[in-house]
């Protein structure tokens, strides 16, 4: 989740965090299975550019009604905190779904390319992963930490800034769970 949050800090309204986490949940169905069944293959088919392709679209339809209860007791939490800076406009539209879904799915294959070595991201056409050890597993998992950490970092700032006397302008990206 950590790149989704720097992407929903610089993106706002235009980018669905939540399109996009469901997205990363739903393409780890097939090693969760995997894993219960005892698999030797973990990343199969879904974890393919292709398949991304497929699942993400899928998630871009299915996202915004899902979307809607979790904004409802996002905001009802904020309220009851006393932060109603950190509220969120309404579901994402299907633009935001669609950028986020697809975000999800295929950073997903990409970042998940980099460390298992099961994966074969160009098949049917290809059984080979170029892009497997491009960088050590403890970086990949840094990098993850650190934009995540950033992401959240600058939202909030935007966030307050927005509320406490900030002049918001038509750039300035919106709230987050969205």
């Amino acid at each position: 989740m950590g790149p989704g949050l720097a992407i929903k800090a610089l993106a706002g309204n235009r980018f669905s965090l939540l399109s996009f986490g469901i997205a990363q949940a739903a393409m780890d169905i097939e090693p969760l299975t995997g894993m219960l069944r005892g698999a030797s293959v973990l990343h199969g088919w879904t974890h393919t550019w292709l398949a991304a392709l497929i699942i993400g679209g899928a998630v871009a339809l299915a996202s915004p009604p899902l979307c809607r209860p979790l904004l409802r007791g996002w905001n009802r939490e904020t309220s009851h905190h006393r932060l109603p800076w950190l509220a969120s406009p309404p579901p994402p539209g299907r633009a935001p779904a669609v950028i986020g879904a697809l975000t999800g799915t295929l950073s997903h294959v990409a970042l998940d390319s980099l460390m298992h070595s099961d994966m074969t991201p160009l098949s049917p056409w290809s059984n080979t992963n170029s892009l497997l050890d491009l960088v050590t597993i403890p970086t990949l998992h840094q990098g993850c930490i650190v934009s995540g950490v950033t992401g959240l970092a600058l939202w909030l700032f935007i966030q307050w800034r927005k509320r406490h006397g900030g002049v918001a302008t038509e750039n300035t990206p919106p709230s987050m769970p969205g």
